[in-house]
């Protein structure tokens, strides 16, 4: 449940926020909580559409492991509600900087034509995994056709594993899971592997099969395995790949961040950007980072800006007491009449 639009109204007639998060995924609730608890005036705005929903468990979280993804974020969201924190439903679809401000400041927009003002601006939107289009497969994601070894590897040990050959990566991808199975398969699909990495497959008792991967099949909502373009049939019982990371990256446009060379967003260790008052932390700024990563990412992220807005409130107060006794001190010196 969110907050509606006259809560967020009042908010904006009493000054706005200090931050605006945009995403409600574990980077961006982590960030609001940490926030919250400083005393900050703080908005999520999430568009409901987690990276792992088609996943059942999220796994490698400390006390956390097993628990369903909507879950975790329902907790975080009603943690966040007790400390004030507005939590609202919708697209975001950019992010404006308002002019002389005497700081950093924006106008986030979601969707629907609300704007909400904010000093400061978080992203944590994350990223989506395109697929490659094979019939069946799309179906199959986050079930039995997986990504993480060390997010599902533990679930299909000791099982039939099949590597779909889709990215230089899918080498190491195969030598990594022959750490949960002996039973490894490399299929070559599209990828072009050289005698170097068929040796080192090899040593690592991986085999390697060449040809087109045609389709997954599937036996009683289960994978069974692939057919080839040539009819073959290869079983597994789980299917990895390296999916083509996408970055849900719209917000950040027209806000001129520095973005490396495949396209990413730069920031420094704290998910601070190269635009002064914007932060981008989770998937969206590292795109490898795990649940509890980037839970950990946007914890690191608040303490930083919280120190971030410090720093400015003392600026201002600082001038204000330097007018004041400016002002002061003509009046003083200012002759009788």
């Amino acid at each position: 449940m969110s907050d509606t639009h006259s809560d967020v109204r009042v908010r904006a007639a009493e000054g706005g926020y200090d931050v605006v998060v945009v995403g409600g995924g574990a980077a961006g609730l982590s960030v609001a909580l940490v926030l919250a608890r400083a005393c900050r005036r703080v908005a999520v705005v999430d568009a409901g559409q987690p990276r792992n929903a088609p996943a059942a468990h999220l796994r490698g979280f400390l006390t956390r492991d097993g628990v369903p993804p909507g879950e975790l974020l329902a907790a975080g969201r009603a943690e966040l509600r007790g400390y004030g924190v507005d939590l609202l439903d919708g697209l975001v679809d950019r992010i404006v900087p308002v002019p002389n401000a005497g700081g950093p400041a924006f106008d986030v927009h979601p969707a629907d034509g609300r704007a909400l003002r904010a000093r400061r601006v978080v992203v944590a939107t994350g990223l989506r995994d395109g697929l490659p289009e094979l019939p069946g497969l799309a179906e199959r994601w986050g079930r039995d056709v997986l990504h993480c070894p060390y997010c599902h590897g533990y679930e299909v040990r000791d099982r039939p594993l099949g590597v779909l050959g889709t990215d230089p990566g899918s080498v190491g991808q195969a030598l990594l899971l022959r750490q949960w199975s002996a039973d490894v398969v490399l299929l070559a699909h599209t990828l072009d592997i050289s005698a170097d990495d068929r040796a080192r497959l090899g040593a690592r008792g991986v085999r390697v099969v060449g040809g087109e991967v045609a389709r997954v099949a599937v036996v009683d909502d289960r994978l069974n395995g692939v057919e080839l373009a040539d009819g073959s049939a290869v079983p597994c019982e789980a299917l990895f790949l390296a999916p083509h990371l996408v970055a849900r990256d719209a917000p950040l446009f027209g806000l001129d961040c520095d973005r490396d060379a495949q396209g990413w967003v730069v920031t420094d260790r704290t998910g601070r950007t190269g635009v002064p008052g914007v932060w981008a932390v989770g998937n969206l700024a590292d795109p490898r980072a795990q649940v509890i990563t980037a839970a950990g990412a946007g914890s690191a992220a608040a303490i930083a800006l919280n120190h971030d807005l410090v720093d400015e409130d003392t600026e201002r107060a600082l001038a204000a007491v330097t007018a004041d006794s400016t002002s002061s001190t003509a009046a003083v010196a200012a002759p009788a009449r």
